[in-house]
Formats: C-alpha cells, structure tokens, sequence
C-alpha cells in the first residue's frame, strides 16, 4: 500500500509539472503569434506609406494586402483564443492537482489551501478586478482582436472611397460599423469560449470556479 501511494505521488507530481510546462509553452506560442502579427502589420504600413507616393499603386495595395493583413490577423485571434481555452484547461488540471495534494494530510491541507490556488480554485480571479466586461478585453486574443478589427474597417473605408468612389462620410460610417460589428462578433465568441471552460470545470473536473467573486476582503 506504501508502494501504491509512493507511485500515486509520483504521479500527481509528474502531472503537476507537465501541465505547468503546457502553461510556459501556450505563453511562448500566445507572445510568438502575436509579435508575428505585429511585425506583418508594421510591415504593410510602411509598405503602405511608401505607395501612397503613387496612386496607381495604392489602391490595388490596399485592396490586396490589407486583406491579407486582416485575414491573418482573424486567423491569430482564434489561435489565441484556443491557447487561453488550452492554458486554462491546464489551470484545471492542477487545481485537481492541488486537490489531490490536500488529501494527503493535514499539513498537506494547510499548504495548499483551496484559497490560495490560482484560477480555477481561489475564490477571486484577478483578471476580474475590474468588472467581467474588461476582464474579457484585457487579453491579448482581445488586443490583437481589436487592433485587426481597425485595420478592416480601414482598407473598407479606404477600398470605398478611393476604389468606388464614395463619399468620405459615408465610407468612414460603414467601417466604423464594420469595426464596432467585428468587435461584438470577437466579444461573443471569446464568452462563449470561456464559459465552455467554466462548464468543463464544473462537469468534468468537479471544480466551481468564483468568476464574480471580488479581491480578498471585498467579496460578499
């Protein structure tokens, strides 16, 4: 039985330290996607300052390499999505993790208190000191979310009035509809997302995770 708990331990150890690899490794890919999307960002504005010296250049710039730029940046959002989805999956598993270490004693209890475990197992998640509402939008899906939101909205605004020759106004409204339609369509999809990983913890690691609670001393 000594043996049996010694390889239990063992285990539960081995499984604490992969998932908090798969933590450092979705923060690595999370930084690499979005410096990625940056760097290609920066790249077409410059490209785009030096074409707006021709107007037979700039207009099919626009029309050809913004939207490559905002695909690819479509395309990085729901990656960083999925790797918040995946690190908090990993977040999961160590809170059972941590479970498992409290039930082997009372000294074992005391050090890793339920309370003092990061999201899913404390009872406030930082993230949400200031309200859900900026919770969502201070990640970095919703940064370079935002960010790829303007740069559609502008190559429409653009691509409107310069391509077909609307009037100013009129172009700037339908992409700054644009931009406000795309932020909605990100802010939706990201809840949804996140609230697959409350069900997850709930249901399968049988973890109730306190997303209203406040900081220590201001919860009800």
């Amino acid at each position: 039985m000594a043996e049996d708990k010694q390889l239990l331990i063992s285990a539960i150890t081995a499984e604490h330290f992969a998932m908090q690899g798969a933590l450092n490794n979705a923060v690595n890919e999370g930084n690499s996607r979005s410096s990625m999307y940056l760097a290609v960002l920066s790249g077409a504005l410059v490209a785009m300052g030096f074409a707006t010296q021709a107007e037979s250049i700039f207009l099919p710039f626009v029309a050809t390499v913004m939207p490559a730029v905002f695909l690819m940046g479509v395309l990085t959002v729901l990656r960083l999505v999925d790797i918040s989805v995946e690190s908090a999956m990993a977040d999961i598993a160590i809170a059972r993790v941590r479970k498992s270490y409290r039930a082997l004693g009372s000294e074992a209890a005391d050090a890793f208190k339920e309370e003092m475990g990061r999201w899913p197992e404390g009872h406030w998640n930082p993230a949400l000191r200031l309200g859900p509402f900026l919770g969502y939008w201070t990640s970095a899906a919703a940064m370079i979310a935002a960010i790829d939101a303007f740069v559609g909205g502008a190559a429409v605004t653009l691509i409107l009035h310069l391509g077909l020759g609307w009037h100013l106004w009129l172009a700037l409204a339908i992409g700054a509809a644009l931009i406000v339609g795309l932020l909605m369509v990100f802010h939706q999809y990201q809840k949804i997302r996140i609230a697959e990983n409350d069900r997850y913890a709930r249901e399968v690691a049988g973890i109730v995770p306190s997303y209203d609670a406040g900081p220590p001393g201001q919860q009800s």
